[in-house]
């Protein structure tokens, strides 16, 4: 759902002419909703939505259509006074209900930390391709889902020891409630740039072998 901006700036609708909201009304309305359009053209909404869900068409393809015609077209108007009585009942859902406001923030919120996620992992340039072809492109962006998900396995992982490591109930209650309410999504701890390490420790191998350089 959206989470509405500056919600007193808001155009909000009613049947009966604005000028009859009652004094004692805490949130008035802007506009009267044009009633007699959308009961004259009802059976053509009703076609039209028929027509995308069964799709015959596509939304994408009929919205498109309705742009090229003029804003005067008796359907894109119905549609358009339709779709005030839907946004009006949501303001007021989103002014009365502060769990909605909160429910819509907190998905909001994991959206935004999912972006700034992929910015994290995508060093350099994130928000740009650097490959021009598209079976590269292609490998970049998997890479880049493969080392989210390496990082967000290893958080799991690490979460699930810690639980196994709580000294009783109350601590891995405790410790399970501050899991569920935050997100596996964390990569503070995780150095996006690696290290660079020729120490002689480093550059042996498994059998200790040294390159031949340092051998000699």
């Amino acid at each position: 759902m959206e989470r509405l901006q500056s919600i007193g700036k808001q155009t909000l609708y009613i049947f009966k002419p604005k000028n009859q909201a009652g004094d004692a009304w805490a949130v008035k309305p802007d506009k009267t909703i044009n009633e007699t359009v959308i009961r004259e053209n009802w059976d053509d909404l009703l076609r039209l939505v028929a027509t995308i869900k069964l799709k015959e068409n596509t939304a994408s393809d009929i919205f498109r259509r309705l742009n090229s015609y003029s804003r005067q077209h008796a359907l894109y108007q119905t549609l358009k006074a339709f779709g005030q009585i839907i946004k009006s009942l949501f303001i007021l859902r989103y002014i009365d209900d502060l769990a909605l406001r909160q429910a819509i923030e907190k998905q909001l919120n994991k959206v935004e930390l999912a972006n700034r996620f992929t910015r994290a992992v995508a060093v350099g340039n994130p928000r740009e391709f650097s490959q021009t072809e598209k079976e590269e492109q292609e490998i970049a962006e998997a890479c880049n889902r493969l080392i989210k998900n390496s990082i967000i396995c290893w958080n799991y992982l690490y979460l699930a020891r810690q639980i196994g490591k709580a000294p009783d109930a109350e601590a891995k209650g405790k410790l399970l409630r501050l899991i569920t309410a935050h997100s596996p999504m964390s990569w503070a701890h995780i150095n996006m740039l690696g290290e660079y390490d020729f120490s002689e420790e480093k550059l042996r191998d498994t059998l200790g072998i040294l390159p031949p350089k340092k051998a000699a």
